[in-house]
């Protein structure tokens, strides 16, 4: 009989990082391991019940491992594996243990989109099935991972090394540790591998990310609310500019542009696209509407009302409210050498612009994100000061 029917994990919270959200126990060939529940990047297979025609199945997979770390291994001739499947892999050195998230055809697209050619590079191997002594094993390294970053933690403080350990990975079978870490200088972890060595008697390799990754192992709640995007879901970290919130009208303020990672959010880049092609219509702001009562210039617009707000440059506090179409039009007659008589004539409202009191901080200058380094810089969303009233409570 199949090792595999006689696997049983239990439920635990350990498991939540690697995809896994419930026991499982295939003692009498129940369901496979919900992994589409509480999986930080899970994927649904569209083409589960296609299978070719005349067409031998395709012979790699796709495993996930903790958080958001994925790898291609080849099966062996007549190995059946689905989604979902717990597989004991090719490591260096030793096997690690993994949860299948992708077969078939599916797993071909994929390598396809990652650019993995599998006729000519060499991929590792799945060995088998996890057999419930690997599961035990396995169980036994992850439990040991929190206390791992902790103790790690306190030795590299010890040391004196300037650099921040965010998460560790212990390897399936148990003889193999994966610290990532981020800096902000070049660190010498050559005392600290031999310490850690020593403390866990287990092979000890380090892993600098960036602070991006750092944010996406970590997790948190954005300002809207909800999970970090970058925890949840977002595979890939697209540069985020400074023209992206110029484009979208976004106040230049650092500190509710800025994400928890200390950098800009990766979210302006959803709508830029549907900003750039919205304001095709739309004047540049230096365009000047000529009228008998003055020259008008732009002063803030709204991209999906198509309005505008214009002012005189001699009474820049009367704001008129004006149609996209009516400043285009203004804008014909000035071409044409027509000059209109006043704003109002095209105007839907009028607004009195009123005096702002600014009880802020001055605000930093939003050019500090534009930046050609892109060597890891050391997490600030720790660092960011709020303002604080002095207004004192009345007693009651």
């Amino acid at each position: 009989m199949d090792n595999t029917n006689s696997i049983y994990i239990p439920d635990s919270i350990l498991l939540r990082s690697r995809g896994c959200s419930k026991k499982m126990n295939k003692k009498n060939h129940e369901s496979q391991l919900d992994t589409h529940k509480n999986a930080k990047l899970d994927t649904f297979n569209w083409l589960k019940d296609v299978t070719p025609v005349a067409q031998k199945s395709f012979d790699c997979v796709e495993v996930r491992f903790k958080n958001n770390r994925k790898d291609f291994y080849r099966l062996p001739d007549n190995m059946v594996v689905t989604e979902g499947d717990v597989v004991a892999v090719e490591a260096s050195p030793g096997h690690d243990i993994g949860v299948v998230s992708l077969t078939n055809e599916t797993a071909k697209l994929q390598m396809r989109c990652k650019n993995v050619n599998h006729a000519t590079v060499e991929l590792k191997k799945v060995y088998r099935h996890a057999r419930q002594n690997d599961i035990d094993k396995w169980l036994v390294a992850i439990a040991r991972e929190d206390e791992a970053i902790l103790k790690c933690r306190r030795i590299a403080v010890n040391l004196n090394l300037k650099m921040k350990v965010n998460d560790v990975e212990y390897q399936g079978d148990d003889t193999k540790a994966i610290f990532y870490y981020t800096a902000d200088d070049r660190i010498d972890f050559r005392e600290l591998i031999k310490v850690l060595a020593e403390e866990f008697k287990v092979r000890i390799e380090m892993r600098q990310i960036g602070i991006r990754q750092e944010a996406s192992r970590v997790g948190g709640i954005g300002s809207c609310g909800l999970e970090l995007c970058c925890s949840k879901w977002l595979t890939n970290f697209h540069s985020v500019t400074t023209s992206a919130a110029r484009v979208q009208q976004l106040t230049p303020n650092p500190q509710k542009l800025a994400g928890q990672c200390g950098k800009l959010k990766c979210c302006l880049n959803y709508e830029h696209e549907s900003y750039l092609d919205a304001l095709k219509d739309f004047p540049a702001d230096t365009v000047i509407l000529k009228t008998k009562e003055g020259e008008a210039i732009q002063q803030k617009i709204d991209v999906f009302e198509k309005i505008l707000w214009y002012s005189y440059k001699s009474k820049e506090t009367n704001m008129f409210t004006m149609a996209l179409e009516q400043v285009n039009r203004i804008i014909q007659l000035n071409k044409a050498g027509e000059i209109p008589n006043s704003l109002e004539d095209f105007a839907i409202q009028k607004e009195t612009k009123k005096a702002s009191i600014n009880l802020v901080v001055p605000q930093e200058d939003l050019t500090r994100f534009d930046s050609n380094n892109e060597q890891p810089r050391k997490n600030q969303s720790h660092n960011n000061h709020r303002s604080k009233s002095n207004k004192k409570h009345p007693k009651k």
